[in-house]
């Protein structure tokens, strides 16, 4: 089998490190790996055959940048790990297509439902797929009758700008939380707010982005890994979320559960979404799991998939490339715990490991 060069996007993010262990370790071919970021120096630095750092997507210069990058290094195969630069990619496909470079991409029109949590709810519900109850804003005095609508101050309400990704902007709207509770012992990253906090804060800001007010999930939450070809699922791995961070898995269960396998599937052939999937998934108050979002890309936890036996960045670049996928049988009840390693630059830029 033929060697490729893979450029993947978000270098510097905290599963990168994962991800390019699963390119390294795919026992087919030889792959050089191309990292960028928007970081100038990224922990990854000793792992990759070259650095470039680039703008942000929303630089105008973005897509030439990688562009240019791509034709540099006689890139095969672009992987992006950055939700952000979905859209903008896609929107590029044929632009890199024309020089024989493909793009780990779903087409644009399904990742602007994917990428848009108020959007993606609504065309769910749509077709009877079930999804938290919610409610969608664009103004502060609308706040409080969306969470009284939803149960507050009886039930918990939470909420997010409907286009963002990881934790950003995610808070917790729970009046009976204790304040001596959130002050000594909850950590400074908390997500809990008590209701006049968080109005306050909306009617302060100048222009505040649509939020998607929904009903919280007090149960079990699910990472679920997926490929699939444009709506045709070839995989679906769901990850128990055991211990978290700042929304980052660092402890999880590789775990069979046929209900969350049977609710992604039918979300992701719907969406008819193409290449690497991540979806999240939480259990109600009423034991049905619901979706809180999608990632239309390589999460950075897919790592755990790797010890279970099933390569998904890996295949998700074999997709790419219009090779066919193996059919591997996946080892359930694999548990992954992260643990922090150190890279060092000195003076000159030169990194180096203890």
């Amino acid at each position: 089998m033929r060697d490729i060069t893979v450029l993947m996007t978000g270098a510097g993010a905290p599963g990168a490190p994962g991800i390019i262990s699963c390119y390294k370790n795919n026992n087919e071919r030889n792959m050089k790996i191309i990292g960028v970021d928007m970081k100038k120096r990224v922990p990854t630095i000793l792992q990759l055959d070259a650095f470039e750092s680039i703008p942000p997507a929303i630089d105008p210069n973005f897509i030439d940048e990688i562009f240019n990058i791509a034709l540099k290094y006689k890139v095969d195969v672009i992987q992006p790990l950055v939700t952000r630069e979905l859209e903008k990619l896609s929107e590029n496909f044929e632009k890199f297509n024309k020089y024989g470079i493909k793009i780990c991409v779903s087409p644009l029109d399904n990742l602007k439902i994917a990428n848009d949590k108020g959007k993606l709810l609504t065309e769910l519900e749509k077709v009877g797929i079930d999804v938290p109850k919610y409610k969608i804003i664009n103004d502060p005095d609308e706040f409080y009758d969306a969470c009284k609508e939803l149960g507050y101050p009886e039930k918990i309400i939470c909420f997010k700008p409907t286009k963002s990704n990881g934790s950003r902007g995610f808070r917790i709207i729970d009046d009976n939380k204790d304040k001596g509770d959130l002050l000594f012992n909850e950590k400074p990253n908390s997500t809990y707010m008590r209701f006049e906090e968080a109005y306050a804060i909306l009617k302060e800001v100048k222009n505040i982005p649509e939020l998607l007010i929904m009903e919280y999930l007090p149960g079990r939450e699910y990472s679920v890994d997926m490929l699939a070809d444009n709506g045709k699922i070839i995989y679906c791995i769901p990850r128990l979320r055991l211990t978290m961070n700042n929304g980052i898995s660092t402890q999880c269960l590789v775990e069979k559960n046929e209900e969350v396998i049977s609710y992604c599937n039918s979300v992701v052939e719907h969406l008819k979404l193409h290449g690497n999937i991540g979806i999240q998934v939480k259990y109600s108050s009423d034991e049905k799991p619901k979706i809180l979002e999608i990632n239309p890309r390589v999460q950075g936890t897919i790592v755990a998939c790797a010890a279970a036996g099933v390569n998904l960045p890996y295949y998700g670049i074999k997709l790419a490339l219009g090779e066919e996928i193996p059919k591997v049988r996946i080892k359930w009840d694999i548990e992954m715990i992260r643990h922090w390693s150190e890279v060092y630059f000195d003076d000159s830029g030169h990194a180096f490991t203890l």
